[in-house]
């Protein structure tokens, strides 16, 4: 073998007995950390999402590296397919609302803008419905609901719950010109509220772009990767889902690869810190002229 490769004999002795470099080592711990991190994210995270995550943990690794080792280990995320189901289902009876978006999904500060949509969940049971409310600032999933039809009430639910959680002055909210977000009812609570309801148009995914994608990302990491036999279990999953991973934990590449519940987090810290200068000056001030 040694004449074959055309090495020494003694050199392959020595590399044989050689303790592992510091790089092999250092390889070894990094192989350790990117595993947990991708097993903590249910092996959905890619290498950008692991090497972000690393960061936040204090160690400072290259991407290059973090895809050179996860291609090793044979670790990869996943992808999201590619497409819209079109749901929506327009009565012509209803009148909609403005677009007062057009597909501007930018919030300078959160509780500003509201996106929202539902989906449906396939079950053995049959189809599981599920209405959300998302923050378009931090991405965050501030209201939901499930339901077993596609019903005014169910959207008004989720409302609802944003309304409760955020107490918002003036939001807009923004959906598609379902028949569920153009009833009577819906609009009445819109009104009640003082919520700006705002409506892109049928059949265009585009128009509510950012809500598509949440549920892009639900049935990329969750949905398709699951098989619920009652609509109690898929409703806990998905509970969890949003609760435990999607708001606290999971790292958006829209926000800096930081998590809905971070950003916000860090934006309120931030809002805080330029407040309290202005303070202490005039406290100090006020001291002086005394």
């Amino acid at each position: 073998m040694c004449k074959h490769l055309q090495v020494s004999t003694s050199g392959y002795y020595e590399w044989r007995s050689r303790s592992p470099s510091a790089r092999q080592l250092a390889n070894a711990a990094l192989c350790a950390q990117i595993t947990q991190i991708h097993q903590a994210s249910d092996a959905t995270y890619g290498a950008p999402r692991v090497h972000a995550q690393l960061g936040h943990m204090g160690q400072r690794v290259n991407l290059k590296r973090v895809e050179r080792l996860m291609r090793v280990m044979g670790l990869q995320g996943v992808s999201r397919r590619r497409g819209f189901v079109v749901t929506t289902k327009r009565n012509p009876s209803d009148r909609p609302a403005p677009d007062l978006v057009q597909r501007c999904f930018v919030a300078d500060d959160i509780n500003q803008l509201w996106v929202a949509d539902m989906t449906y969940i396939p079950t053995w049971q049959g189809f599981l419905y599920l209405a959300v409310v998302v923050d378009a600032c931090s991405r965050k999933v501030v209201g939901w609901a499930f339901g077993t039809r596609m019903t005014a009430e169910l959207v008004i639910a989720a409302l609802n719950m944003a309304l409760h959680t955020r107490r918002p002055s003036q939001v807009i909210h923004h959906s598609d010109m379902g028949s569920q977000y153009t009833s009577v009812a819906f609009g009445k609570r819109c009104e009640q509220m003082k919520v700006r309801p705002s409506m892109g148009s049928v059949g265009d995914a585009y128009d509510n772009a950012m809500a598509e994608s949440f549920f892009a990302t639900l049935e990329c990491e969750l949905i398709e990767r699951r098989s619920w036999p009652t609509k109690a279990q898929a409703r806990l999953d998905i509970f969890s889902w949003i609760e435990s991973w999607y708001n606290p934990q999971r790292l958006h590449s829209g926000l800096g690869y930081l998590s809905p519940a971070e950003f916000e987090r860090r934006r309120k810290n931030a809002q805080q810190n330029t407040t309290e200068p202005a303070h202490q000056i005039s406290d100090r001030e006020s001291n002086i002229l005394r």
